[in-house]
């Protein structure tokens, strides 16, 4: 039954993304604002099949951490859900991404009219200088920038290695560091039905204020508040820990 949900999901979201996809790509000649009431509209319709077909709910915990000023938002990644999640709970904001998304039809289209930023992952410092460039023009232009530090999807109770770049970022620009956990991968698989239903925690940590910290402080406090609610909202995926406490 899971399957067939997310099958029919699947169908639903594609034939709602084509639409919009050539509506955003269309308004390019319009202002950012009004491209982002469009995407507001896919974004609704998502979040509503997610709920209705696939029976998925999903909880804040921690919203009053969120800064009146647009913020670099520092997040685990482990599925396709929070790359639209992070939206709903969020102000207007852009990804940094692997280029190779903007490719996608329509849904790529939609992505490079909301001007995310794009990078080369296999072209390192050209990646970073794009990140910090970009990432402080739409800083400064009112949008929140949302970095995956990992660099890709993490199963539950897993974790790489945090890359500084959005750290950076937060040290050039001088704004604040949000850290987020959530356990999305507890109903949202890597494989195109692995979605089943149930409740996602989203948990918003304290914002890190850069000032006199060094990019390697700054991602170390957010890699450790990060880790640690990881165990706190998914504490099944790490029993190791469990047993630390006990013993």
């Amino acid at each position: 039954m899971a399957a067939l949900r997310a099958a029919l999901f699947l169908l639903l979201v594609s034939l709602l993304t084509i639409p919009f996809g050539v509506a955003v790509s269309l308004a390019v000649l319009f202002p950012m604002p009004t491209r982002y009431r469009i995407i507001a509209v896919w974004r609704c319709g998502f979040m509503a099949l997610c709920q209705f077909v696939l029976g998925i709910r999903y909880r804040v915990l921690g919203r009053e951490n969120i800064p009146d000023e647009p913020s670099v938002v520092l997040a685990k990644h482990q599925s396709a859900w929070e790359t639209v999640g992070l939206q709903e709970i969020f102000p207007p904001l852009v990804f940094v991404l692997k280029k190779e998304l903007l490719r996608v039809p329509f849904f790529g289209w939609g992505l490079a009219a909301m001007k995310m930023i794009s990078i080369d992952r296999a072209a390192a410092k050209d990646a970073l200088k794009q990140v910090f460039d970009q990432g402080r023009e739409r800083l400064s232009a009112g949008y929140w920038v949302v970095i995956f530090p990992e660099g890709t999807r993490v199963a539950p109770g897993q974790t790489c290695r945090y890359k500084p770049g959005g750290a950076h970022l937060a040290v050039r620009s001088g704004a604040r560091v949000v850290p987020v956990a959530h356990n999305a991968g507890e109903v949202w698989g890597k494989g195109l039905l692995d979605i089943s239903a149930g409740l996602i925690t989203v948990s918003i940590g304290p914002p890190i204020d850069p000032a006199g910290k060094t990019a390697v402080k700054i991602n170390a406090l957010a890699a450790a508040w990060i880790e640690a609610e990881m165990q706190r909202i998914s504490p099944h995926r790490y029993p190791d820990a469990a047993d630390a406490v006990v013993a």
